[in-house]
């Protein structure tokens, strides 16, 4: 037999059981009781191109003179593999140049008959001089085209080590989470597939069996300048017009994107891209959001966050409700970096308790392993970098009688804020719907450095508004749908929030109340024996807007926070007083709510309608024909201003 490279050795000597035997009918690709052959055949090994493999014949005898092997890919391509020895307990074959690492069938051709003998996943790796330290279950090569990568952080979800000179990494694994990662380093990038970076790998062995899995870096420049794109809640399902809803969006972001040709760009989306109810009956589930994203965004990277509806609700454990998400997207918790910035995605979604039905009985808590796992990766980066942390829910929520709560699990947060402790920390949330900033001097954790922006959705209030309103889309705090924008320069963050199909100036509304008013005059459709319930549901509307000439005026500043300042004039110059209040967007209320409550079939409360939220502000006129100067300044030094011509239409 013709000798066996040293690095295919270690899978030569596992122990498998065969995985088909040669009475097995399913296993044929043709009954034909005429091949009497069966192979051990490893479920993975790795394999360079054109290398030679052993097989080990467990049943039968194979002639090497009328004999041949094919290995078919999962897209139905077969390679005919060079049969280069054979003895009474071994075969070797050639695994052919064109060969790419995935699973292939495994059939041996003898005249016109074929028989399927195994399946197989041939991890196609370079070859590699060094033997694992016992009891590795994981290792692999970090490379770039300028050699091997030194200190990148690899991690299983569990265990955490770091490449050595030589860019090899070792774990100990138990394989529980299925995948390894790595944290691309700073002034790298993974290669991209699609919008998808290629920064993990999904294991094939079970927890026994040694794999290999590698990984390679670009080296960029740029890093010291960029946007980072934070996209929130999309809820793509196939329906209210959401594909053209959502065209209009993705047209938006190539533009912006093309005022800017020199500068590096990524995303990170905030969780929910999917609606798990819609993934059974529309047929729309993450694979048709992954070809909806490639097919309208390209050259851009996109990070991708677990939500609610991006897990499986007929699953019964977290694991399972997450395995397509894994499987297609990205590991439910990671880290990366981005020049001087550490990135960390997390998974705050528990659905333990589901139990395969709707009741997607989930919980929003960062279970222990993610909090273990996120110590050891903290480990390496020091307290002076800034930590953007993302994940699905909120951190905190804001109350009307003033300042936030925690809106969390609170043990699991109270360990994650102990970890996060002397780090800038900058909380990225989705899962609202709705669009408010939490700075430190206001945040309900003493002493920490901790800031929350929860970004309103890209698909407002699910699609509803613009369904309904067509040109109108909306959060149900009166927020455009959107996204917002980050600007990095070393470690300094800047951030705003960009309204689709409006430049970035567009930063507020404002509304002259005297020409806003509700009544029930405008559900005529509403059933005049509507519960009480849903009646007085419709009736806060009406009673927050009737019909008066108080000559108040109502701003909404979506962005706003507390570094902020509105500052409003009249004509006469004379500065007005400016109260911060809790209300109702009037927009919202006309081109959604109002919609929804005009039904004939109306029999409860609809969804999606309006709330009564932060970040509006109220002024008072003179009378009703004084004209105002509205001004709203951000932190960083940007004015946006409205001439208010008054009467102003609604």
């Amino acid at each position: 037999m013709k000798k066996i490279n040293k690095y295919l050795l270690w899978s030569l000597i596992i122990i498998v059981l065969p995985l088909l035997a040669c009475s097995a009918d399913e296993n044929q690709v043709a009954s034909d009781e005429g091949i009497k052959i069966s192979l051990s055949v490893p479920f993975s090994v790795n394999v360079s191109k054109g290398c030679e493999y052993a097989f080990t014949i467990s049943e039968g005898s194979i002639n090497k003179t009328s004999d041949s092997f094919l290995l078919e890919s999962a897209n139905g391509v077969s390679y005919l593999c060079t049969l280069l020895d054979v003895t009474s307990n071994e075969c070797v074959i050639k695994i052919p140049e064109e060969c790419e690492t995935g699973y292939y069938n495994i059939y041996v051709r003898r005249d016109s008959r074929k028989k399927q003998l195994g399946k197989i996943y041939l991890n196609i790796v370079d070859k590699l001089d060094f033997t694992p330290d016992k009891g590795t279950t994981i290792y692999g090569v970090v490379s770039s085209a300028e050699g091997k990568v030194k200190g990148v952080v690899v991690s299983d979800g569990v265990e955490t080590t770091t490449t050595d000179e030589n860019g090899i990494y070792q774990l100990k694994s138990k394989k529980t989470k299925g995948y390894v990662f790595i944290s691309i380093p700073s002034n790298y990038e993974a290669p991209s597939k699609g919008i998808l970076p290629q920064f993990y790998k999904l294991l094939n062995a079970d927890a026994a069996t040694q794999e290999r899995a590698d990984f390679t870096l670009n080296r960029v420049s740029g890093q010291d300048n960029y946007k980072v794109f934070m996209l929130g809640d999309m809820h793509l399902a196939n329906r209210t017009s959401d594909s053209k809803q959502f065209k209009e969006f993705t047209t938006d972001l190539n533009s912006y994107r093309s005022l800017y040709p020199n500068e590096k760009m990524y995303a990170i989306t905030l969780g929910d891209m999917t609606w798990d109810q819609f993934w059974y009956s529309n047929s729309f589930a993450i694979p048709e959001y992954l070809s909806t994203m490639n097919s309208q965004l390209k050259d851009l990277q996109i990070f991708h966050t677990m939500g609610n509806h991006d897990n499986d609700y007929k699953a019964t454990s977290d694991a399972a409700a997450s395995t397509p998400f894994v499987t297609i997207l990205a590991p439910t918790y990671y880290s990366f970096n981005i020049g001087k910035v550490h990135y960390v995605i997390l998974d705050d979604i528990d659905c333990s308790s589901y139990d395969g039905s709707e009741s997607r009985n989930y919980i929003k808590r960062i279970t222990s392993d993610q909090l273990e796992w996120l110590s050891d990766d903290l480990s390496y980066i020091n307290k002076s970098t800034p930590l953007v942390v993302i994940m699905h829910a909120q951190v905190f929520y804001p109350l009307e009688a003033g300042g936030f709560k925690i809106d969390h699990d609170n043990a699991g947060s109270s360990q994650l804020f102990d970890i996060l402790s002397g780090y800038q920390v900058h909380f990225v949330t989705g899962h609202t719907h709705l669009n408010y900033n939490v700075v430190p001097e206001e945040s309900v954790v003493n002493g920490k450095n901790f800031y929350e922006h929860n970004t309103a959705a890209l698909c407002g209030s699910w699609w509803w508004s613009g369904y309904l309103t067509p040109g109108v889309h909306l959060s149900p705090d009166g927020t455009p749908g959107g996204y917002s924008i980050w600007d990095i320069s070393d470690n300094n963050i800047k951030y705003m929030y960009k309204a689709t199909g409006y430049d970035t100036d567009y930063q507020f509304r404002s509304y002259d109340l005297n020409n806003v008013h509700f009544s029930l005059a405008d559900v005529p459709k509403m059933p005049a024996t509507i519960s009480a319930t849903v009646k007085n549901s419709y009736m806060k509307y009406v009673d927050a807007y009737p019909e008066n000439s108080d000559n108040e005026v109502l701003i909404n500043i979506w962005n706003w926070n507390p570094r902020w300042s509105v500052t409003v004039t009249d004509e006469s110059g004379t500065n007005l007083s400016v109260s911060k209040v809790w209300a109702y967007d009037p927009l919202h209320i006309k081109a959604l709510t109002v919609k929804r409550f005009n039904s004939s079939t109306l029999t409860s409360t609809p969804n999606f309608i309006t709330e009564k939220f932060t970040h509006f502000f109220k002024v008072k006129a003179k009378d009703a024909d004084t004209d105002l100067v509205i001004t709203v300044k951000d932190e960083f030094g940007h004015s946006w201003s409205e001439n208010m011509q008054r009467p102003k239409a609604f």
